[in-house]
């Protein structure tokens, strides 16, 4: 019976020693069976120093209430009388709901933890051997397991090893666990063991000797036959003895991941093995390294960094780490090595809901794996020539890549304590219920728990909270660093003894990151950063992220060069260095620029200036034809000779090239490219339908279109000006063709006109005629001057009689043709005109002469449709350049943007009478509005407009790419590459991008040959 005023007492004393629920914790203690523990100091001062005191005096009710009544007395007085046990007891019950759990079901193996001698401190795989050798069947080395697992959890939270000596000891305790279950298949299958020699080799954090609390123990299964490989060449005898090992290492899998009355013990998952679950569990030596020979891709080889043989017959383990470790050690020089790296570290927050990245302590940004990718990635590099840095333990390999040199000392030792505070959080966290699991949680007391635990006790929460964050923001920050900055170090001029990356460690880190000439790549380096200016400075502080960020190119020695370029160019320009370093966005979406391609870089380092659109929120957006006409019309205006009107002219429209290049790939590149399916284990197409490429067709095709509108707008103001000053003797007008009218120019695409004028009143016809004939001569030679510009190169073969016929007419004249002499062909050509520049009023009526001819009432013929179809057929067999793939041409091949055209522009004809929507120069529009009146179905409509804005993409592309215009894919492999990065492709998937094209347009050709050349339209 509780004495009066004793309650208070206790309830505060249970207050003050860390309890949440002290009138809880009160009843327990008043219960019988504690009546001897009831008011010890020393007890609620050991439960005041657990994780969770509440949970640590439940846990041991519980334990103390399963015990026979003889034994309960010995725990109690032990409890009071032994500070070790007390410490590691109730510290265990404070962290461990599952372990308190396990000692209610087996009170008796508290006695593990009773044991505190010098010996017991770190045992090795033989202690554990020892300890797990009466396990006969699964339950019991379950349970013998268990209490392992105790005694490592005891000492953890004690303090009496660290994090990274616990995580070795559960290691040796899955290495010990392993061995036992291989020994019960062995004696459950005699006939099996005696016909093989089985080897289990450890993969993963096992292998590394650095395992989780609760993880899958990766593995993989080597065997030969009894007797050596072959068996003195015995075929039968190597299958017989695969089949054994095949049932010895299924059983094994069994007794350790098949659940019992206690629960599995984890499972083990061999899916590192050759050709994952799709490939046999067990192999040959030789048959494991042919494999690896011929098909292994890099991540297998990153994986065999950790291998280590732990079961079975440890000779051949040995004998298949030896005959492996060249090839791992070689990865970094296989051809598709940087694509692989590449598409590695995009793997790194794969998959995370978007409501857990920010609590994922393993694949999150600065969590576990960016620390242990970091660090395998410089081993591959570096340890082809530097056997010191060979290890499988990630914090070992990381003082091995500081004492060489490697990695920057304060760094190696920021990133360890790092390391050691995000895996001690995860021990713990798993610790709590022994479940799998990287997330931190939500819940206070779950927080107050894990903070408790890892020695935070005067705001819990909070303090845990802060160090997190803290520490992860180093990994974030630090593993930008490790790559990038000792580079830069590298080509610094080093006070004598100061250590860094050799010049050859130095090319061999820029060559593993995708640089084709490292070596030049080092002196770029060098003339950035040489000096102690305060440009160098920043540059200093710049190159490590842009060095980053031109490695995630295509090509990161163009976007290095081009930025040494654009840097010498304006280097004296106070406002250049600053941007970069205070705009982020500014000095990311230059290096994307730079990386790209040869159109973007070339704009900008004729006018380095241009840098500045990158800084600006707005500087992106395209400017509307209204805005650059008085742009291009004032600088003609000011110019005092026709040939520099037109430089000026040709200024504005370099620059704004410029831009909208660098939007169209800032918005390709700029998307997250993380792999969107897994198409096999180690690769997968890279975000292909992240942004809405129909919009950014769109947008490029109108802003090229607006800019070649104002720039013919300025050369005709020049060539007026030349002869006539203000008033030309006759009305003109340029009327766009093609692509031009339909608002769907590209990079390099001609400008398609007709040329129509009109006498003004007054005007002799004859110098009216002799007028527009010098205005638009002049307009050619003005355009053509020479150049180092993209041309705008005007095409006037659309023209009434071709290339016979005059460049320009009046518009009665175009009257009288298209009355009398026009052709299918030319109506078809009409859909697509649209005034561009001069007369507006006239232009207007131009475009009322010509809807008659290209909307006809009722629509067209039969005769008409044939003829159409006849040009298309003949144009496919003759247009087409010899020796091209007619899958993968962008214009003429099948599926392509002739296809998609022809096929609207039929539906346009046939029905543009009726239907008003139809009646627009722009594909998309007219093929959503042929959607919309049901001429076409949904289906077939996406399909198209999928064929179409791919095949633009792949036009726009290719120009961004060479610097010059192309209708098929490049030949050479970095320019493909390039390429596929545009159109959305991540790192090594070249060939998903001509998969997916060739699949794109061949469903687009069946739609054509349905809707073109079949039914009746």
């Amino acid at each position: 019976m509780t004495v009066p005023g004793r309650r208070s007492s206790v309830f505060t004393r249970l207050l003050r020693h860390g309890f949440t629920d002290p009138s809880a914790a009160e009843r327990l203690l008043d219960l019988p069976e504690m009546t001897p523990v009831r008011g010890a100091p020393v007890l609620l001062d050991a439960l005041g120093d657990t994780a969770d005191p509440d949970l640590a005096l439940r846990g041991l009710v519980r334990l103390v209430e399963a015990q026979q009544l003889d034994e309960r007395r010995g725990l109690l007085d032990t409890l009071l009388t032994a500070k070790p046990l007390r410490d590691r007891l109730l510290g265990v019950l404070g962290a461990s709901e599952a372990l308190g759990d396990h000692l209610a079901r087996h009170p008796r193996d508290w006695q593990a933890l009773l044991a505190y001698e010098a010996a017991d401190l770190h045992p090795g795989v033989a202690e554990f051997e020892h300890w797990l050798a009466e396990a006969e069947d699964p339950v019991t080395l379950r349970i013998a397991y268990r209490r392992c697992l105790l005694a490592i959890a005891a000492r953890d939270v004690c303090g009496t090893i660290d994090v990274a000596e616990t995580a070795a000891e559960l290691a040796d305790l899955a290495t010990a666990t392993l061995r036992a279950a291989l020994a019960i298949a062995r004696s459950a299958a005699p006939e099996d063991a005696a016909q093989c020699r089985l080897a289990v080799i450890a993969m993963g954090k096992c292998g590394g000797r650095e395992l989780n609390y609760v993880s899958d123990v990766d593995v993989i299964f080597v065997a030969e036959p009894m007797g050596g490989p072959g068996g003195n060449g015995d075929g039968d005898n190597e299958t017989r003895a695969l089949r054994a090992a095949t049932r010895l290492a299924s059983h094994l899998m069994r007794i350790c991941s098949e659940t019992t009355v206690e629960g599995s013990i984890w499972p083990v998952d061999a899916n590192l093995r050759p050709e994952g679950r799709n490939g046999p569990l067990v192999r040959t030596l030789s048959s494991h390294l042919a494999y690896y020979q011929r098909w292994a891709k890099t991540w297998e080889f990153q994986a065999l960094l950790k291998a280590r043989p732990v079961a079975g017959d440890l000779t051949l383990g040995e004998s298949y780490i030896e005959a492996l470790a060249p090839l791992v050690w070689q990865a970094a020089e296989r051809e598709n090595f940087v694509a692989d790296v590449q598409k590695m570290r995009r793997r790194v927050v794969d998959n995370i809901p978007a409501a857990e990245i920010d609590r994922e302590l393993k694949l999150g940004p600065g969590g576990l794996r960016d620390v242990e990718f970091a660090v395998q990635l410089l081993q591959l590099v570096h340890g082809r020539s530097d056997a010191t840095l060979h290890s499988g333990t990630t914090l070992d390999a990381l003082r091995a890549l500081a004492a060489g040199g490697y990695v920057g000392r304060a760094d190696a030792a920021q990133l360890d304590e790092a390391y050691r505070f995000l895996r001690a959080m995860e021990h713990r966290i798993q610790l709590h219920r022994l479940r799998r699991t990287h997330l931190v949680p939500e819940g206070e007391a779950d927080l107050r728990r894990l903070g408790r635990s890892l020695g935070l006790r005067t705001e819990p929460v909070t303090e845990l909270n802060r160090e997190w964050r803290r520490h992860a923001s180093a990994v974030r920050r630090l593993h930008e660093k490790l790559f990038y900055r000792p580079l830069l170090d590298a080509v610094a001029q080093l006070a004598p003894g100061e250590t860094g990356l050799s010049p050859k460690a130095a090319q061999q880190r820029l060559e593993a990151l995708g640089y084709a000439d490292p070596g030049a790549a080092l002196r770029h380096l060098e003339a950035l950063t040489s000096g102690m200016t305060r440009a160098a400075a920043i540059q200093r502080t710049l190159l490590p992220v842009l060095l980053g960020w031109f490695a995630d190119s295509a090509d990161p020695d163009a976007g290095l060069l081009g930025f040494r370029k654009v840097s010498e160019a304006l280097g004296k320009t106070p406002w250049y260095l600053r941007l970069l370093r205070d705009e982020g966005a500014a000095a990311e979406n230059l290096a994307r620029v730079l990386s790209a391609g040869r159109l973007a870089p070339d704009l900008l380092l004729r006018a380095p200036e241009a840098v500045a659109i990158l800084g600006d929120p707005q500087g992106l957006a395209p400017r509307s034809r209204e805005h650059l006409e008085q742009e291009v019309l004032a600088a003609v205006g000011r110019a005092d000779a026709a040939e520099a009107a037109a430089a000026a002219a040709r200024g504005v429209r370099r620059r704004e090239l410029f831009r909208t290049a660098a939007a169209d790939l800032i918005a390709s590149y700029g998307v997250d490219q993380s792999p969107a399916a897994e198409r096999d284990t180690s690769a997968a197409l890279a975000g292909h339908d992240r942004i809405d490429h129909g919009a950014l067709v769109d947008q490029v095709g109108g802003a090229v279109t607006d800019l070649n509108a104002a720039t013919l707008s300025g050369a005709l103001r020049a060539a007026v000006r030349t002869q006539w000053g203000d008033t030309l003797p006759t009305r003109f007008a340029v009327i766009g063709m093609g692509r031009f009218g339909g608002c769907e120019l590209g990079y390099g695409s001609d400008a398609d006109l007709l040329f129509v004028h009109e006498p003004r009143d007054g005007v002799d016809e004859q110098v009216a005629a002799r007028a527009a004939r010098a205005v638009v001569a002049e307009m050619r030679r003005l355009l053509q001057l020479p150049t180092t510009d993209p041309p705008l190169l005007i095409d006037a073969d659309l023209r009434p009689e071709g290339k016979s016929g005059p460049l320009v007419r009046t518009l009665r004249s175009y009257e009288a043709y298209y009355r009398r002499w026009s052709l299918v062909w030319e109506s078809q050509a009409l859909l697509r005109a649209q005034p561009m520049a001069g007369d507006a009023e006239l232009g207007s009526r131009f475009i009322g002469l010509i809807d008659p001819l290209r909307y006809p009432a009722e629509g067209l013929g039969e005769d008409a449709v044939r003829e159409i179809r006849r040009l298309k057929a003949r144009m496919e067999t003759e247009r087409l350049p010899r020796g091209a793939d007619p899958t993968l041409h962008a214009k003429l091949g099948r599926g392509g943007l002739t296809d998609v055209e022809w096929t609207v522009q039929l539906l346009q004809m046939q029905h543009g009478w009726a239907e008003p929507g139809l009646r627009t120069t722009r594909t998309r529009e007219a093929l959503a509005a042929a959607h919309a009146a049901g001429l076409i179905g949904t289906d077939e409509a996406g399909i198209l407009d999928e064929a179409w804005v791919l095949a633009t993409r792949v036009r726009n592309g290719v120009m961004l790419v060479r610097g010059r215009p192309g209708d098929t894919f490049p030949s050479d492999s970095r320019e493909l590459a390039a390429v596929s990065r545009y159109l959305g492709y991540g790192p090594g998937h070249v060939g998903d991008m001509l998969d997916d094209y060739r699949r794109i347009t061949r469903r687009a050709r069946a739609v054509v040959d349905e809707l073109f050349y079949g039914a009746a339209l």
